[in-house]
Parts: C-alpha cells; sequence; structure tokens
C-alpha cells in the first residue's frame, strides 16, 4: 500500500478505481501483506518454532482466516461461534486454543466434543465444570491454566488483560492451589501454562517481567507443562512513532523455550492482520469553523468504534495527494449523532473538498470485527485485494435487510 505519482495504491490497483466500483465506506485488505505479515512472523521466531495461533477475535472474516490457516497457522478462540468458525474454515482441532473468562457449559461441551488441543482454564468453578463433563464422556481433556502475573502492560488500560484488577486468570497462589488439587485427575491433565498481559505492547520490558513471574511460577508449581502460552499483544505501529522488536522478544522466548524445555505457544492478533486493511470514506461535508474545519466522512464509528472506543489514533491520508495545504486544523469526523463520533484532528493536511477520497488506514484488527449498526446504519462491505484483483469477502449490508 503506497502513493504511486501521487495516487493511493493498494497492490496494483488505485482506490479512485476501487471507489467507482465500491460504494463507500468499505474496508480493503491486501492479500500480499497478510501473506508478507505471517512470514516475518515466522521468520522472527524460526529458531523457537512455537505453534502459532492466530487470535480470531481481531479479525474473523472466513476469507483471510482461509489464508492465515492455509499458512500453517493454528486458532486461538473465545467464543463457540469463534470455534466453530475456525474448524469450518478447516483449522485443525489440534491447533486451536480456547480462551476466556466466560464460557459456557454448551461451549465447554462442544470444545471437549472436537478434541481441541487445548481449553485454557481461567477459575476453579471453569475446571470443576470441565471435570464434569469429560467424566460424562470418560474422556481426558487437556487443560491450560491461565495465570494472571500480576504486570502492567504499559498499554490502553481497557486492553490490559495482566494486572491484578483485571477479570481474566488465576492469582499466583490460588493457581498453585488449584493445580496441587486437582493433578492427579482422571479427567484432566494440566499440558499448559497460559499468560496474557494485554493488547497493542510496543515495549519488551513487559513481557520480561512476565516471564521472570513465570519463571518463578514454573520452580513452585508440581507439574510439568507440554507448552507455555505466552499469548499475543504485540503492536503495531499507528502513527509513524515506534515499532516492536520482535527479534528481542524472539531471543528472550528462544532463551526462556531451552531453560525450561517446554514449547512455546504465541497468538498474535493485531500483529497479523492490523496493517493489511484501509477504511475507505468519501467527504460528505466540510462544515467551517473559526479555528477549525469540520471533515465529516460517510464513516462513522459504527464502522470503526477504535477511536471512540480506546481514543485510538488511526493516520488518514488522501486518495490523491495535493500540495496545497489548508490554514486551518482538520477535524476528520463521522455521521453519527454522538460527540464521540470523531477519528482524528490533523493540522497542515492537504486542503480537502467535498467528496473528496480519504483513507484511514491499520485498520485491519478489531475493525470491522467491532463495528455495529448504531443509528440504524448497514454494516460496511470487505473487499480484499490480490495484486490486480479484487474480490468481495463480505457483502455489505441493506437497510432493507436491518428494518
Amino acid at each position: 500500500m503506497n502513493y504511486k505519482n501521487s495516487k493511493f495504491y493498494i497492490e496494483n490497483i488505485p482506490v479512485k478505481k476501487l471507489v467507482r466500483s465500491f460504494q463507500t465506506p468499505f474496508y480493503c485488505y491486501s492479500k500480499s501483506r497478510l501473506n508478507e505479515n505471517i512470514k516475518n512472523f515466522n521468520k522472527n521466531f524460526e529458531k523457537t518454532k512455537p505453534l502459532i495461533c492466530f487470535s480470531v477475535k481481531s479479525n474473523s472474516n472466513s476469507k483471510l482466516l482461509k489464508i492465515i490457516k492455509n499458512n500453517g497457522l493454528g486458532a486461538d478462540v473465545v467464543s463457540l461461534g469463534e470455534l466453530q468458525k475456525a474448524l469450518k474454515v478447516g483449522f485443525k482441532p489440534s491447533k486451536i486454543v480456547f480462551s476466556g473468562v466466560g464460557k459456557t457449559m454448551s461451549e465447554l461441551d462442544f470444545a471437549i466434543k472436537k478434541k481441541i488441543l487445548l481449553i485454557n482454564v481461567e477459575s476453579e468453578s471453569e475446571l470443576k465444570n470441565i471435570i464434569s463433563l469429560s467424566k460424562n464422556k470418560k474422556s481426558l481433556v487437556n487443560v491450560g491454566i491461565r495465570l494472571n502475573p500480576n504486570v502492567n502492560a504499559q498499554t490502553i488500560g481497557k486492553i490490559s488483560t495482566g494486572r491484578m484488577q483485571d477479570k481474566f486468570g488465576l492469582a499466583f497462589k490460588d493457581a498453585i492451589k488449584i493445580i496441587d488439587k486437582y493433578k492427579n485427575s482422571n479427567s484432566v491433565r494440566f499440558k499448559c501454562l497460559s499468560v496474557h498481559i494485554g493488547s497493542q505492547i510496543l515495549s519488551n520490558v513487559p513481557y520480561q517481567k512476565m516471564m521472570r513471574v513465570v519463571n518463578s511460577f514454573l520452580e513452585k508449581v508440581s507439574v510439568n507443562f507440554e507448552y507455555i502460552d505466552f499469548g499475543g499483544g504485540m503492536g503495531i505501529d499507528y502513527a509513524n512513532k515506534k515499532k516492536f522488536d520482535f527479534k528481542k522478544l524472539a531471543l528472550e522466548i528462544n532463551k526462556f523455550s531451552k531453560r525450561n524445555e517446554c514449547k512455546i505457544i504465541l497468538e498474535p492478533g493485531r500483529s497479523i492482520i492490523g496493517n493489511t486493511a484501509v477504511l475507505i470514506s468519501k467527504v460528505i461535508y466540510i462544515k467551517e469553523n473559526l479555528k477549525k474545519d469540520f471533515i465529516i466522512l460517510d464513516a462513522g464509528m459504527n464502522d470503526l468504534i477504535r477511536p471512540a472506543l480506546y481514543n485510538a489514533e488511526h493516520m488518514i491520508i488522501p486518495a490523491n495527494k495535493s500540495n496545497k495545504k489548508s490554514k486551518k486544523e482538520y477535524d476528520f469526523v463521522g455521521p453519527i449523532c454522538e460527540t464521540s463520533d470523531r477519528f482524528l484532528k490533523m493540522k497542515k493536511f492537504q486542503k480537502l473538498n467535498e467528496g473528496d477520497i480519504v483513507i484511514l488506514k491499520d485498520v485491519g484488527a478489531y475493525g470491522y470485527v467491532l463495528s455495529s449498526n448504531y443509528n440504524v446504519r448497514p454494516m460496511p462491505k470487505e473487499v480484499m485485494v490480490d495484486r490486480s484483483k479484487t474480490q468481495v469477502i463480505n457483502k455489505r449490508q441493506s437497510i432493507k435487510d436491518l428494518i
């Protein structure tokens, strides 16, 4: 995705040509970038050779999941729907990990029937339910214990999962007690220790702290785990400021793996899919103000809620570059009847006119999956570009369908 002769291209197709074919707003993905991201992730961790389970919650489009599965990855799921979709797409049960604090009996029952690799347990009550179900089926279920390492990932509070005040995982002492209590069960086998400390992490320091806690835990626990699941959370560079150092993390994980003689599971989502997509939108109105102009787009917070929900900033660029700069600050907003329906404030942006096309970058992760029908607005179309070809991978809803 880049400019050629001042026109923004997605692979070999200019955005303006895409807009002639598809109604804005719509999500557009680059197949080449997705394949390249997976290749680079594998390369960074080639010494450790972890089981890489893509975080389905970050993007659950079936066509994209099929590409990810065809690259040899497994799946990390957090609901019955995600599990069923992963199986339908073709992920092997032996490469599926089921996480989440609120798995129901029906979800656990289905996961046990499908003999997936792991169910990561987050409470003693959940473990008791698994034991009850496995006794009825006379089966042995592989489980992981999710440890809450009480590590602050220094990320957005709403997506931090490894602090003691967060709902995820078990406290250090509680996890040890539960393992000691159930380690001789004929119904479950403690196959994995799982940790996950948050999302959009841009420093290796939280991972180093997490590994120190895990090492301490392994010294005190009375079972040998075949797997250590370090979750995901590796961030991407949304604002051209800071990139995550994958090589440094890979080196640390490789040392950990050798020291503890265990296999590693990683659950990337954003770092695989985040920068593969853009949200293409049209300027409906320019509402002039004394100090700034409101650029009112046809995309709203129902299409991309991350800025409203997390104060996340997605860079906005024009489809066609121009040397004419606006003297005012631009406030890019949507049409939704909410003050929080705004994307970004920018100075020194090029001068825009009503009807111009703009592009919101890096929306592949937690973009479409968090979209909604708020204000009875249809959810947008998803399109994938493969060199010079386009494919609709999710149709736009119609208002008729909603009504």
